[in-house]
């Protein structure tokens, strides 16, 4: 067994109202940033063993279709690295 840190990113998919990112969307152009477009994701890193990169992969996709993301609304992604 190895250690790795799977580090697994939440976005609500294209097309779902995602209030946070239009208020700081706003916030930015008002300080004068010009944008166009912005949306909020959330980010988990989950430190575990497993037997092989895949392996952790597997473990953090499936702790993210299960409970980090919503399939319906969200899309996620899963970067694995070995720990030091």
């Amino acid at each position: 067994m190895s250690a790795y840190t799977a580090t697994v990113t939440v976005r609500l998919k294209r097309g779902v109202l995602d209030p946070e990112a239009e208020t700081t969307k706003r916030a930015l152009e008002r300080l004068g940033f010009e944008l166009e477009a912005l949306r909020s994701t959330d980010r988990f890193e989950v430190d575990l063993d497993a037997a092989d990169a895949d392996a952790a992969a597997e473990r953090a996709e499936e702790m993210a279709e299960r409970l980090l993301a919503n399939p319906t609304i969200h899309d996620y992604d899963v970067d694995v690295a070995e720990r030091e």
